[in-house]
């Protein structure tokens, strides 16, 4: 039986101007991502793979065509609706970390729900019990910078998933880490997917990890090309 879809785009088209230039980053691009499915896309450096991820998570719009999240077209909501539709149904991990140094290992997973308006005590009970579920419990008094690499990427996410939400999007998430914390953090990104039915889209130059992570798109000049 089909899964419902979750995250759809189509024709989707983005265009810069560099001075008298335009240049065409993606060209028309389709993908459909079910409940629960897990996608890898490869791709040289500069063919459009995280151009796609933000237009995905609508921290950019596109030139033309749609993105519809959870059946609704980012096209057509607010900035103030976006952001709430982001913070609800989409976690982000990137290659780089992203917390805020200023603030402990607790604080930062809990950041989410805390924007969401959650009552401080649930954002800390939820956070606590993710970050245990990471391997982070004895780290939740911890800054950022007292973390290993892979720790810090753990915690990152956690804070992807302190909103339950119903995609990942994941940006070359293991390109800093040595090949032990690597699989590390697909397990548990394995895991996470089994247990939870998040959706997993995630750009990587890893080969062994797209393989892994199941069905592998490729972009070049801006298309995916299967």
């Amino acid at each position: 039986m089909n899964k419902p879809i979750i995250l759809q785009c189509h024709q989707l088209t983005k265009r810069y101007q560099q001075g008298e230039l335009d240049v065409d980053v993606l060209r028309g691009v389709d993908l459909t991502i079910s409940v629960g499915e897990r996608v890898a896309i490869m791709g040289a450096s500069g063919s459009g793979k995280s151009t796609l991820l933000h237009l995905l998570g609508g921290l950019d719009k596109p030139s033309s065509g749609e993105v519809i999240l959870d059946g609704v077209n980012l096209n057509k909501v607010s900035a103030s609706k976006m952001a709430a539709l982001r913070n609800k149904s989409l976690g982000f991990i990137y290659q780089s970390h992203h917390l805020l140094d200023e603030f402990t290992v607790l604080e930062n997973a809990a950041m989410p729900l805390l924007i969401a308006n959650r009552s401080v005590s649930e954002a800390k009970q939820r956070a606590t019990d993710l970050l245990a579920r990471v391997g982070l419990g004895h780290r939740l008094a911890h800054k950022p910078g007292e973390l290993s690499g892979g720790e810090r990427q753990r915690a990152a996410i956690a804070r992807a998933l302190i909103n339950k939400p119903a995609v990942i999007l994941a940006d070359e998430p293991t390109g800093n880490l040595d090949s032990k914390t690597a699989e590390q953090v697909y397990q548990l990104m394995l895991e996470l997917n089994h247990e939870l039915q998040v959706s997993f889209l995630v750009v990587t130059h890893d080969h062994e990890l797209a393989s892994r992570i199941g069905k592998v798109l490729y972009m070049e000049d801006g298309l995916i090309r299967g």
